[in-house]
């Protein structure tokens, strides 16, 4: 959501953190969790808390 959100590609993101884009697909669909380091990048990336990227509850759907 935070990428949509801010118009950034998955290759842009993926480039930024160092990793794969598909990677940053994974990680969107919850089938990769990633390391503290990668998490902890990605949170920096956008500039918010690690527990606004990550959660160890599912987040809820959108509009449900």
């Amino acid at each position: 959501m935070l990428r949509a959100e801010r118009g950034v590609s998955r290759r842009q993101l993926a480039d930024a953190l160092g990793v794969h884009y598909q990677t940053v697909g994974y990680l969107e669909r919850g089938e990769y969790s990633p390391s503290l380091y990668l998490a902890l990048k990605l949170a920096e990336y956008f500039e918010v808390p690690v527990e606004v990227v990550f959660s160890t509850k599912p987040f809820p759907r959108i509009g449900a």
